[in-house]
């Protein structure tokens, strides 16, 4: 097993076992819904290592909450903590020279994530996956890692996403 791995598999079973509480709320509110209808979990085909199709499921919600099923795909080695974005097994990017993306795992958060995720252009969150992809290293992940989070929290300040004020 490599560190990478190692990392991935410890990581994704203590951030679902601490997110676990939120998966019977997440259901509840989800099912609650006049969408919830539709089913609470949405199941996609994305490429995974070396281009292998398989079933990705997210919740039925926007924001954050609809990835946390993910590190279930984590813990079973089909996806990574840290990689390049899922992507559909037609996606462009998926044959000719940018295949290269698919020689790892994609990943839950990765430099596309850090660096401004739905803000960047295209071709930029490419050649960020591109970079990762050719010089991933531990140390890299495990610095992504720590960025992520104040990466969303600065996203979602900036959308307007704030806590409201409390009064005294």
């Amino acid at each position: 097993m490599t560190a990478k791995r190692a990392l991935d598999l410890i990581g994704g079973l203590i951030l679902l076992l601490a997110l676990s509480p939120l998966f019977p709320a997440v259901t509840l509110l989800i099912a609650l819904r006049p969408q919830g209808l539709d089913g609470v979990l949405r199941r996609r085909v994305m490429a995974g290592r070396e281009g292998h199709p398989f079933p990705i499921l997210t919740f039925r919600t926007p924001g954050p909450l609809a990835a946390l099923p993910l590190l279930l795909h984590v813990v079973r080695g089909e996806m990574s903590l840290v990689g390049p974005c899922p992507l559909v097994p037609d996606h462009r990017e998926c044959v000719g020279e940018a295949r290269r993306r698919l020689s790892v795992r994609p990943g839950l958060t990765g430099l596309w994530q850090i660096s401004g995720r739905s803000e960047l252009p295209w071709e930029e969150r490419e050649l960020l996956d591109l970079h990762y992809v050719d010089h991933h290293w531990l140390g890299m992940d495990l610095a992504i890692l720590a960025r992520t989070l104040p990466a969303v929290r600065r996203r979602r300040a900036a959308a307007g996403e704030t806590r409201p004020a409390r009064l005294a």
